[in-house]
């Protein structure tokens, strides 16, 4: 167990003191109300504190701000209220509402400040701790117990296609006799607008959507037949910039906020009869997962590395000397709904690295902005499907299955190109390699479901 908290931190456990993601949920009706059980943590002359429940009333009500710490969470507006923040600019109440916007707001100062006090006051400090963890010691509870939704309200949703394999793989696929990538690829990062309002939590029903697809050379309307998954990283803005003003890239670090894991549901067979010439609508519209806890990039500061170097080099409003590649580990995971019942293990699909992405958070940024366009408060930018050289490494099935003509096997011995219905797909991911340092980013999951 890793005694670095109050509250107990299970070894290897994705979220220790180290890095306090922020997420909303509300606490589900009959849970434990207390993910702390009934430990205590040793204080200063034998005097014990405890953090046990006994005070479900202080955790119930509607959705609200968390903090996850091992496998517990403790209740950020209840946190405020008691007085951990005293002194710290936060706007009143953000911890008391259904998305972050309003706290991500309050800019980088402010973020810090409150990463260290909940640093401290977590900590198992006797001597300064005492007080405090007794009082907040009833407003933990099981991770398990609450539902968790969409950590930010965007204004806008972008998706990018930065990762140099993936845009390769599907160049190859497509263009076989042909250039893998075109001309810009290696210019500015490639983005389009997606679509906010169909962004989902973790766990949600992705329900097979519809629309005109080629069935043997002939258009028909029809539920799509090659349902497939990007395995992305999404990074949340912090603060927002004026409609006309252009986002230095050397000024990324004041606006962006962190990051989180995006699963963007993919329809190909709906995308590749109507991407000419304006690119991805309906098949890409549907479902957009994202994980429940934002993890900052302060916490993700133990990670950052140097990306790869880019030939040719970038104009000037995308060149900076600060390492603005992250060294993140990322995990596909699949189970059928057969295997599901047969309670077998999920079957790991893909793993990949983030390390080598070909565009950083830094110059999605800055490309995004540079025309003048705003950004807002709890905006998201997806970095793009992440694929590896290898093979295993893939991080789309249309990439994994060469287009369906190459199945893999699953194993209950069928076998998978695109996703069937009743198919749960899981994607995981973590900072670093070490298990004794590494935070996680969680996980985030969902299951298709037939067509109405």
């Amino acid at each position: 167990m890793n005694q670095q908290s109050w509250i107990p931190i299970p070894e290897g456990s994705p979220f220790p003191l180290a890095n306090l993601p922020l997420g909303v949920g509300s606490p589900r009706s009959g849970g434990s109300g207390t993910g702390a059980g009934t430990t205590r943590a040793s204080v200063s002359g034998g005097v014990k504190a405890s953090v046990s429940g006994g005070v479900k009333a202080s955790v119930s009500g509607g959705v609200r701000a968390w903090v996850a710490v091992g496998a517990s969470a403790l209740d950020m507006d209840a946190a405020a209220q008691i007085g951990l923040f005293a002194g710290i600019d936060l706007p009143d109440g953000c911890f008391a509402e259904a998305n972050l916007n309003r706290y991500l707001s309050a800019g980088p100062a402010v973020w810090s400040s409150v990463r260290a006090r909940l640093s401290t006051a977590l900590s198992p400090d006797t001597l300064t701790n005492f007080g405090m963890a007794s009082r907040l010691g009833g407003h933990v509870v099981a991770q398990g117990d609450l539902t968790m939704g969409v950590p930010v309200a965007p204004t806008d949703y972008v998706d990018f296609y930065s990762s140099f394999h993936h845009a390769t793989n599907l160049g190859r696929l497509f263009r076989p006799d042909g250039e893998a990538l075109m001309p810009n690829w290696r210019r500015i990062p490639i983005g389009y607008h997606g679509r906010s309002g169909t962004l989902v939590p973790d766990g949600a029903e992705i329900v097979r959507p519809g629309g005109y697809r080629l069935v043997d050379d002939e258009p028909q309307v029809g539920p799509a037949r090659s349902l497939d998954i990007e395995l992305e990283v999404g990074t949340v803005v912090g603060t927002g910039s004026e409609i006309g003003r252009p986002v230095s890239i050397d000024r990324a670090g004041e606006h962006l906020y962190g990051m989180c894991l995006v699963n963007d549901w993919s329809a190909r067979d709906i995308q590749a009869y109507e991407y000419q010439p304006l690119g991805p609508f309906l098949g890409k519209s549907f479902a957009t997962s994202v994980s429940p806890w934002l993890v900052s990039f302060e916490a993700l500061e133990p990670f950052r590395v140097a990306p790869p170097t880019q030939d040719p080099a970038p104009a000037d409003y995308l060149d900076t000397n600060e390492p603005w590649g992250f060294d993140l580990h990322l995990e596909i995971r699949l189970t059928s709904a057969a295997m599901r019942a047969a309670n077998a293990p999920p079957l790991t699909v893909s793993q990949v690295g983030f390390a080598d992405m070909y565009w950083t958070p830094a110059q999605q940024l800055a490309h995004m902005t540079v025309n003048g366009a705003a950004i807002n408060p709890g905006d998201l930018f997806a970095s793009g499907t992440v694929s590896g050289p290898e093979p295993g490494s893939e991080g789309s099935f249309i990439e994994r299955s060469w287009g369906g003509a190459r199945p893999f096997d699953l194993p209950d011995g069928t076998t998978r190109t695109f996703l069937e219905d009743g198919d749960r797909v899981e994607l995981t991911g973590w900072a670093g390699t070490d298990p004794a340092t590494r935070i996680g980013l969680g996980s985030v999951s969902g299951t298709i479901v037939e067509s109405p």
